[in-house]
C-alpha cells in the first residue's frame, strides 16, 4: 500500500505559516511501521484541487489531505473531492448530529455545512470539537489544524488500515565518509545492491561551512538483511582509506 499526502494552504505556500504536517505525518506513519511515498503542496485553488484529487483518487494510493474543509468560503476541498468524482455534496447524518451536539443552534446557517460531503462519504471522529473529516475511497480529508488532524489521522490508520501496520519494520544503518567524493563511491553502491538486491543503497552529501565534504553513506531494509549487508559495506568503504565513522541505526 502506498501512502500520499495533500497540504493545502495558500498561508504555507506563501511562507506567512510553516507547514507541520509533513513532518508529524511521517512520525505517525512510522509508529505503525509505514511510510510515506510522496506529498502534494496546493494553494487554495478549485480547479487544482480537482484535478489532483481525480488523479490521486484514481491512483489507488491511501492519502492524506489537510486543510480546506472549513466553513469559509476558501475552503474549497470538499467541492473539488464531489466535483472529481461527480458527486453531490450532501449533509452527513452522523457529521449532523456530531456538529448540532456540539453547537447547538449555533451550528446554523454556518457550522452545519462542515458536515456536507461528498455523498458515501464516511465521517472521521474529531475529539476536539466534534466537528468531523471525511473519509471517500481510500482518500482521507483531515482539517488543517495540527491539534485536530493528528488525532484524526492516527484514528484513520488504526481503524481503517491496522493488517497494513508492520511490527517488523525497516532499520538504517550508515557510515560518514570524509573528504571523498560522492561519485567514488558509485561502485560500492552499484556492488552492495547486486549482492544484497533486498535491500535499499543511499548516499546524502554535505559540504560544511568550512568546504569539508562529507558524504553519509548506508542501506536500509529488513534487519536480518541490512545486519549482512552494512558489514559488507563497511569493508568496502575501508578499502578506500580515507577517515569515516559509524553512525548509530536508525528506524
Amino acid at each position: 500500500m502506498k501512502i500520499g499526502l495533500v497540504i493545502i494552504g495558500d498561508e504555507i505556500l506563501s511562507g506567512r505559516r510553516k507547514d507541520r504536517h509533513f513532518e508529524k505525518s511521517i512520525e505517525i506513519l512510522h509508529a505503525r511501521g509505514l511510510k510515506n511515498e510522496w506529498v502534494i503542496y496546493l494553494p487554495d485553488s478549485p480547479e487544482l484541487l480537482r484535478s489532483t484529487f481525480q488523479r490521486t483518487l484514481a491512483s489507488g494510493d491511501a492519502v492524506f489531505s489537510f486543510g480546506g474543509i472549513g466553513a469559509t468560503p476558501d475552503d474549497y476541498t470538499r467541492q473539488a473531492v464531489a466535483d472529481a468524482l461527480e458527486l453531490d455534496l450532501v449533509i452527513h447524518p452522523d457529521a449532523k448530529l456530531e456538529i448540532e451536539g456540539q453547537f447547538g443552534h449555533d451550528a446554523y446557517p454556518n457550522r452545519i455545512k462542515m458536515g456536507m460531503f461528498p455523498n458515501g462519504s464516511r465521517i472521521i471522529p474529531n475529539e476536539f470539537n466534534r466537528i468531523p473529516g471525511f473519509s471517500i475511497k481510500q482518500h482521507h480529508f483531515l482539517p488543517g489544524f495540527p491539534s485536530m488532524a493528528w488525532s484524526m489521522m492516527e484514528w484513520v490508520l488504526d481503524n481503517e488500515y491496522i493488517e497494513h501496520h508492520v511490527m517488523d519494520r525497516d532499520i538504517e544503518r550508515s557510515v560518514l565518509i570524509f573528504d571523498v567524493p560522492e561519485s567514488s563511491l558509485i561502485p560500492l553502491m552499484d556492488e552492495c545492491l547486486d549482492k544484497y538486491p533486498g535491500c535499499k543503497v543511499f548516499s546524502l552529501p554535505t559540504l560544511t561551512a568550512e568546504r569539508l565534504r562529507r558524504v553519509e553513506l548506508g542501506v536500509k531494509g529488513t534487519k536480518a538483511i541490512v545486519d549482512e549487508a552494512f558489514i559488507h559495506l563497511q569493508k568496502m568503504v575501508s578499502r578506500l582509506e580515507c577517515e569515516w565513522n559509524e553512525l548509530p541505526p536508525r528506524l
